[in-house]
């Protein structure tokens, strides 16, 4: 008898549509299982080619930001049971940290980000795929209290920045991607019943026979 396969998550959606939440709600009740979390934004491009002025002009929302070839080379060196070490970005420096985290395989593996279903090689590695789904006026008010409250940033800078890069690319890149979700939960970490019936599904599948 092998070992099974883990059982790999995709989340994405908007910034500030609650993904995290959801992950939490996920995580939360599966972790009698071996469960890892991997965020997307661990792998943005190393800049260290780049001088800093021109670090500084990063759009951190657009596909091309994210080194998606490193992620999708490490969770296939997870499914064959081999760690990996995720880089850490370094968002003073706008680049890559020479640190990196070991990663062990896991039972559950949750890729969590904005873009995480955009590439069909990544979706193709997922067994599940979930978009969070909330309107715009929500989300940009939750962004605004973040980047206030967390990055001390002001509130013309937050929303100036919504209006010329986050707004366009949510519409260009992310929303364009929940037609290749599995099930879309409206509303985040507030669907108790969507939230509710993808647990059960994830155990359904985590307490199946294993593999022959």
């Amino acid at each position: 008898m092998t070992k099974k396969r883990p059982l790999i998550i995709g989340i994405a959606g908007g910034s500030g549509s609650g993904k995290t939440s959801v992950t939490r709600s996920i995580y939360d009740v599966v972790k009698e299982h071996s469960v890892v979390v991997i965020e997307h934004d661990y792998y943005y491009k190393d800049q260290s080619d780049l001088a800093f002025e021109e670090r500084l002009k990063t759009n951190y929302d657009h596909p091309l930001a994210f080194d998606t070839e490193l992620l999708i080379e490490h969770i296939k060196e997870l499914l064959e049971g081999r760690p990996v070490n995720r880089p850490v970005y370094d968002y003073a420096l706008h680049t890559r940290s020479d640190k990196t985290v070991e990663i062990e395989p896991k039972d559950v593996i949750i890729i969590e980000g904005i873009l995480v279903l955009d590439d069909a090689r990544l979706r193709e590695l997922m067994d599940i795929k979930l978009f969070v789904d909330t309107d715009a006026d929500l989300r940009i008010i939750r962004r605004i209290q973040r980047d206030i409250e967390e990055r001390g940033r002001s509130i013309s800078s937050v929303i100036g920045q919504y209006l010329s890069v986050v707004r366009p690319m949510h519409n260009q890149f992310i929303e364009p991607t929940k037609r290749y979700a599995d099930l879309i939960i409206p509303e985040g970490g507030e669907n108790k019943v969507a939230i509710d019936l993808m647990v059960t599904k994830i155990k359904t599948i985590l307490e199946s026979p294993q593999n022959l």
